[in-house]
């Protein structure tokens, strides 16, 4: 009797341990069903939204595609789990509570981030492909805030999740802030120089930038919240520190709306009787030529009588504003003035020296040793 009562507790005791493992197996198994019919819904759902006009569907099914199925694995690890610990009682799975819930204000936050990221990217695209003009910058901007936004809530939630108080944390933050902001003004310094530029936005990226107070100059590759890279002609990255554009000048010759051609030439003095006719056709030439804008100020007058020619200037702009272009340009209407000084038979003056001899000059005395005797000059 003994005997059978101890094979049918072992076999009562063998069953449930078989039942629990059975409903461990078949959570994991749904589980696995559910991560797969949650990828094939969403794979449909992005071919329909590739189908039509509106970003929002897109971006949408892509930020969902990861963080669901993630998603789908941890709330039934976290049941099976659970199952696990009610019948080993082990002190370590008692945390499976709030772990899950942990890991689901996580997918939360991954899927938040997600979605700003991409909608930024494809709104971008979306309106350039339109022939917008987009200000990426601040389309950035707005980005960055939004997920600073989403990853500060997150971390307070996992806070009050945790039970950790969240009013006394700020609390005591708002008493340590001081302190914080002081051995780390330099940071905070950057942090608002930053955004400083976000709002006042003096540059985009894209933009060439300079700046007179210091030796910057470049195209600016990237802005962030406590730098800002900027790619030197040369091909450097230069790193500059936010805070410094709260305290320089900022050049930014991409919003410039012509650029500027200013030029002294100089005729020789042998030809100032041709001067008025030269200055009349350059003035006809730049009147009618199609890369000068008539819109703007254009000059071309005698401003000088100059230690070796006499110097007349021209002062006009060019519709490009493409530094490229503009020397083109520029190549053009020098070429094209040196053609008509030349044609009324004049020359360009270069610097020379005239010496002139009085007559009657003679040269006389003793020449040094080795040397000859000069002839005088009569007269």
């Amino acid at each position: 009797m003994v005997e059978l009562k101890v094979l049918e507790q072992l076999s009562r005791q063998w069953e449930g341990d078989l039942a629990w493992v059975f409903q461990v197996f078949a959570v994991v198994l749904i589980t696995l069903v559910a991560g797969a019919v949650v990828r094939f819904v969403l794979r449909r759902f992005m071919a329909r939204a590739a189908q039509t006009k509106n970003i929002f569907d897109d971006v949408l099914a892509e930020a969902l595609l990861g963080p669901s199925r993630t998603l789908v694995w941890i709330v039934g690890l976290a049941f099976a789990t659970q199952i696990v610990g009610e019948r080993t009682d082990a002190a370590i799975l008692r945390a499976v509570g709030s772990v899950r819930d942990i890991g689901i204000i996580a997918m939360v936050m991954w899927f938040a981030l997600r979605f700003v990221k991409l909608y930024e990217a494809a709104y971008i695209r979306h309106r350039e492909a339109a022939g917008e003009v987009v200000d990426k910058t601040f389309v950035t901007a707005i980005g960055k805030l939004l997920r600073a936004a989403v990853v500060i809530t997150a971390a307070l939630v996992m806070l009050q999740t945790m039970g950790i108080n969240i009013a006394g944390l700020l609390a005591f933050g708002g008493v340590g802030g001081i302190a914080v902001g002081l051995a780390a003004r330099d940071i905070m310094a950057n942090l608002f120089g930053g955004l400083t530029v976000y709002l006042d936005r003096p540059f985009a990226v894209g933009d060439w930038i300079r700046s007179p107070d210091r030796e910057i100059e470049g195209t600016v590759e990237d802005i962030g919240w406590r730098r800002t890279v900027i790619r030197t002609f040369d091909l450097r990255p230069l790193y500059v520190p936010n805070a410094a554009f709260t305290t320089i000048t900022v050049e930014n010759p991409s919003r410039m709306l012509n650029r500027r051609i200013k030029e002294t030439i100089g005729v020789r003095y042998d030809d100032a009787a041709r001067i008025p006719a030269i200055l009349n056709d350059v003035r006809k030439f730049l009147l009618e030529s199609p890369d000068i804008d008539q819109s703007r100020t254009l000059m071309v007058n005698f401003d000088e009588f100059g230690a070796s020619s006499m110097n007349f200037f021209i002062y006009a702009f060019t519709r490009t504003r493409v530094w490229t272009e503009f020397h083109m340009v520029k190549e053009q209407v020098m070429l094209r003035i040196s053609d008509i000084i030349a044609s009324h038979g004049a020359e360009i003056a270069f610097p020379t020296t005239t010496l002139h001899v009085p007559d009657g000059v003679h040269v006389s005395g003793d020449l040094p040793s080795g040397g000859a005797q000069a002839p005088a000059k009569d007269g």
